[in-house]
């Protein structure tokens, strides 16, 4: 990395750590990019909420609008829903360590299709994230990611497995099998990026 590479990416950081969000809007720093969106609709939230209920609270910590710490990527994701065993971080503070993070959770919206498939795809893994679950509701799919491998942009994960609405997910580590026949769907749209 250049010295002005450096100082771009600590700039960024610096702003980001300052930045006045509008109400309505959520904000994330990826690969050192501030990237803006308006809050979530209905439909999303709903799947989260159905997620949530199905992972074991006894266990697991299962937060939303949670940043996440991926220093060595100079980024700061807002993933939709972040799941951790209990333990593994107590907080306090804004930012939770990327290693102590098993799943992180991405409701697609027509706003965020090419970030959630590829962009954070490629960071999660970057940031060893162990599962990376992609729900999508234009295509009526989950696509479950493991096995992260590589750095930065290229990093990608091993195990691609897309389930339709409807059949179940299994996530392993987590002890569940994720219950999709309530997830509601919305239009398709085009993706742009790398699939």
């Amino acid at each position: 990395m250049t010295a002005v590479d450096e100082r771009m990416t600590t700039d960024a950081t610096e702003i980001f750590e300052n930045l006045e969000v509008p109400e309505g809007y959520k904000a994330e720093l990826l690969w050192g990019d501030i990237v803006m969106m308006a809050g979530p609709d209905w439909v999303h939230n709903d799947i989260i909420e159905r997620v949530v209920d199905q992972i074991p609270r006894a266990r697991w910590h299962r937060k939303q609008t949670q940043d996440i710490a991926i220093p060595q990527e100079a980024s700061e994701p807002q993933p939709d829903l972040v799941v951790l065993e209990r333990g593994a971080f107590e907080g306090p503070g804004r930012l939770v360590p990327v290693a102590a993070v098993t799943l992180l959770v991405e409701v697609v919206s027509k706003s965020s299709v090419d970030r959630d498939y590829g962009e954070k795809r490629a960071l999660y893994a970057a940031g060893g994230v162990p599962l990376y679950l992609i729900i999508d509701p234009m295509e009526a799919q989950c696509v479950l990611l493991s096995k992260p491998s590589g750095s930065g942009p290229e990093a990608d994960y091993e195990v691609d497995v897309a389930t339709k609405f409807g059949r179940p997910v299994p996530l392993e580590p987590l002890g569940v099998e994720l219950d999709t026949t309530e997830f509601e769907t919305l239009p398709p749209v085009k993706r742009h990026r790398r699939p």
